[in-house]
């Protein structure tokens, strides 16, 4: 028979996961502004990689634009929803993971109420339970999770075209297991932890500079799925904008594309 703490347990997943539901797919209508938004960064025929896949909203979008999806998801109630939705496409791959500097195991931080904002960060997860965002989330240790690289997945899968990080926190990380600069790229960033962003861009930069490549950004805030600098700035600018920011701002997206592929459509 369950306890009551085993039985509140089930009934506060239960209500994360349909918060999450509501929030990913229950406006009738964002899955065409998802495909309006992704088509100048994810081509017909391309390949992308949803790292931090969540419902599976971004995968519908990436597949609806002709591609073929990787999706990358450590928590095991999404990786059940995901493959309940993708299980039977063969162009979609879903693994069950999470990406970082390297592979191994670690463990997931993981709050049951609001679950897609899970982090393998401990730092991440200290630092901005003191924002108003996220000051009612509880991070609770969750489960022990395999953890592979970009690296490890470009091998296995091919060169994406574009690589969507949302792992609260760990992006860098994710970046840090990367060794090739790649068209285009977004991750998430948090004002009250800007650092992390910042040291993404540092990242993007340093995996161009050998090549000659050179990256333009631009941010969308929250899920308005507008880009604030359509046309693309280069890193110094952005570095800039994100160092200027409030504390108390809203989150957002940076993201990055080569500024070599400006005639493809990518920067507008």
């Amino acid at each position: 028979m369950s306890t009551p703490s085993s039985l509140r347990y089930q009934l506060n997943r239960q209500i994360g996961l349909l918060r999450s539901l509501l929030v990913y797919r229950g406006i009738p209508w964002r899955g065409a502004q998802l495909r309006r938004f992704y088509r100048r960064f994810v081509p017909s025929g391309g390949l992308a990689f949803d790292v931090g896949a969540h419902a599976g909203n971004r995968v519908a979008a990436f597949l609806r634009l002709g591609a073929r999806v990787v999706a990358v998801e450590p928590q095991p109630d999404f990786v059940r929803l995901l493959q309940r939705r993708f299980g039977d496409d063969d162009r979609v791959t879903v693994l069950p993971q999470a990406l970082g500097h390297a592979a191994g195991r670690a463990q997931l931080l993981a709050s049951v109420r609001t679950p897609t904002v899970s982090t393998l960060s401990a730092d991440f997860a200290r630092r901005a339970a003191a924002t108003a965002s996220f000051r009612g989330v509880r991070w609770d240790p969750g489960p022990m999770v395999q953890v592979d690289t970009l690296d490890a997945l470009i091998d296995r899968h091919g060169r994406p075209d574009f690589v969507k990080i949302d792992v609260e926190g760990f992006e860098l990380a994710v970046l840090q297991g990367l060794s090739q600069p790649l068209p285009a790229l977004s991750f998430e960033f948090l004002p009250a932890v800007r650092d992390i962003a910042l040291g993404c861009i540092d990242r993007l930069e340093a995996l161009a500079a050998p090549g000659g490549q050179r990256y333009l950004y631009a941010v969308s805030l929250g899920e308005r799925l507008r880009l604030l600098q359509p046309q693309g700035v280069p890193a110094e600018t952005m570095r800039a904008w994100l160092l200027a920011l409030p504390a108390d701002a809203p989150s957002g997206d940076v993201h990055a594309w080569w500024a070599a592929d400006t005639g493809s459509g990518r920067s507008g």
